[in-house]
């Protein structure tokens, strides 16, 4: 429901999932008059916060001048291919022991979250898919749970007449009949992170109480019930669910994942500077990786080393990088980046992660030390 307070510039726009943006009088108007009353509630507020993590939440809409272009948390990326990584919400429903990102309530590295209007967004992904040409595919996925972010539906609605394939990367947990149907009117493939058929185990990986049950009964319905293809990708963690790959490549062909891609992408973990590590006694090679992969396709008579060209992914021009590596340049900090002593700049019509001490609305001189994949990093000098 909507409700009126006397202080007009105190409104708070309350998503869905549980997830808090303050936002101006004038923007609650137009979002007022955009949603239903399913997706707004307007209260008095002190903080607004992502309710799966407790950290403050930017809303990115296009009047904030923050760019969707140069983060990794956020907007699109382009990584020199057909697929396109459209990312909308950061924060996490679990704290799995593995993450790269170190995502969750119980991250020690990440102090913001980010969440994109969906016009926006599509806007964004529909220039770059545009730039790219025919044959391509958005893959949905974020640093956390992507199905956290409220107005999937209306991202899907308005990508789904530039790309060729629309694929999402998620846990399960918030799939249930209802979403079901609804994903299945835009979603060609659902890459399902699964780890582990264990219930206590799957509660110790993933960091909180993890509803397997559910998540084995949302794979089936995938599989089975809809057009949907499934792919299931668990995350091989030494000596923690070594056991369990056999028996989730026999859960995955039994249920029939893989109608058009493979049924299976079984992943390597891989130690991150900013991401979590596990206790692993001994961590695989990728040569040792991949020799057990390819003695389990033999066992069992299904392809788990995959190729870009499973997917159709093939090399594509990449929309051009208006900022060099190396250049020094001067901007004003417009917002709080992810982690300590990050804070976002705006240069070129990109946005910049710098690593410095000054605070929103100073200006900063900094070096750009990153621009791989369109992805900049700069350090103040």
């Amino acid at each position: 429901m909507i409700s009126e307070y006397e202080d007009e510039q105190d409104k708070v726009f309350l998503l869905r999932n549980f997830i808090e943006v303050r936002i101006s009088k004038k923007r609650y108007e137009k979002l007022a008059k955009k949603y239903t009353k399913e997706h707004i509630i307007s209260f008095k507020s002190d903080k607004t916060l992502n309710h799966f993590t407790q950290r403050p939440l930017i809303f990115i809409t296009k009047e904030s001048g923050i760019p969707l272009l140069g983060h990794p948390a956020f907007g699109v990326i382009d990584r020199g291919t057909n697929l396109i990584q459209v990312r909308p919400v950061t924060g996490c429903n679990l704290n799995c022991i593995f993450c790269s990102v170190d995502e969750g309530r119980a991250s020690r590295t990440r102090r913001t979250d980010y969440i994109v209007e969906p016009e926006y967004l599509a806007e964004v992904f529909d220039h770059v898919s545009s730039f790219k040409g025919e044959g391509v595919e958005a893959h949905i996925d974020c640093q956390g749970e992507p199905l956290i972010y409220p107005y999937m539906e209306e991202l899907l609605e308005r990508i789904k007449n530039s790309a060729s394939v629309v694929s999402i990367q998620t846990n399960g947990i918030f799939i249930n009949e209802r979403k079901l149907e609804i994903l299945e009117k835009y979603v060609t493939r659902i890459n399902l992170s699964l780890n582990t058929l264990d219930e206590r185990r799957a509660d110790f990986i993933h960091g909180a109480r993890y509803p397997l049950k559910h998540v084995l009964r949302v794979a089936e319905m995938i599989a089975k019930n809809t057009t949907i293809d499934l792919l299931i990708a668990p995350v091989w963690l030494p000596g923690i669910n070594d056991e369990d790959i056999p028996r989730i490549i026999d859960f995955a062909l039994d249920i029939g994942a893989g109608k058009r891609f493979p049924p299976l992408g079984i992943q390597k973990f891989i130690k991150y500077k900013t991401g979590r590590k596990p206790k692993i006694k001994r961590y695989q090679t990728f040569d040792d990786f991949y020799r057990r992969l390819q003695a389990l396709e033999k066992e069992y008579g299904v392809k788990l080393v995959l190729h870009r060209e499973d997917f159709g992914i093939e090399r594509r021009p990449r929309i051009p990088s208006p900022i060099k590596k190396g250049e020094r340049l001067k901007a004003r900090i417009i917002a709080e980046g992810r982690t300590q002593n990050e804070m976002l700049c705006v240069v070129r019509n990109r946005v910049v992660s710098v690593i410095t001490e000054k605070k929103t609305g100073d200006f900063v001189n900094f070096e750009v030390k990153r621009t791989k994949d369109g992805l900049f990093l700069g350090v103040e000098i």
